[in-house]
């Protein structure tokens, strides 16, 4: 588990070193790349680390509060780290099948707004669902009263509908459009 985090916080790294060292490598594409890279170094430093000790130690050591921190931060992340994905998969589509239109299509301005939302969208799915308790049944919060050292995130049925469908489905079913075509 160790391997896998620091492979993930190095090699994502290194993407984000690579495009601010090189100038050459500063195109808008890359743009996408180094926020995708900033995304997934944060799942692995955010996430994946409180994981670890869940793993390590049998429990979870850091209290109710951690917990939700920990659990929006995963599904934050792990959020974003989707839409970049999408968003790359937009900005190809044009590049290939439009290249005229492309650099009239995708300005700095564009990219800018894509990113900004790819990084504000997953904080609503996240962050204010976890912490207001909406993500959850009445019988897992009242197990979280009595089980502090239990860090587990159970999901109503509207919560998984609607984080599924913003997480995956419609990012996924963009994704397959743009390659598709």
């Amino acid at each position: 588990m160790f391997t896998i985090m620091l492979g993930a916080v190095l090699g994502n790294a290194l993407v984000i070193i690579s495009v601010v060292r090189h100038r050459k490598l500063r195109i808008i594409t890359n743009y996408y790349v180094v926020s995708l890279a900033l995304a997934d170094l944060l799942v692995a430093l955010c996430a994946m680390s409180f994981n670890a000790s869940v793993e390590l130690t049998g429990r979870w050591l850091f209290g109710p509060v951690m917990c939700d921190v920990w659990n929006s931060l995963d599904v934050y992340f792990s959020t974003a780290s989707i839409l970049h994905l999408c968003c790359i998969s937009v900005d190809r589509y044009y590049a290939i099948v439009r290249p005229l239109q492309y650099p009239i299509t995708m300005t700095h301005r564009t990219v800018s707004f894509m990113l900004a939302n790819v990084w504000v969208l997953p904080a609503l799915i996240s962050f204010t669902p976890i912490f207001l308790g909406w993500y959850t049944t009445r019988e897992h919060q009242q197990y979280r009263k009595l089980h502090p050292h239990v860090c587990n995130f159970v999901v109503n049925e509207y919560y998984a509908i609607i984080s599924s469908c913003v997480s995956f489905w419609i990012p996924g079913v963009v994704m397959v459009t743009m390659y598709f075509r």
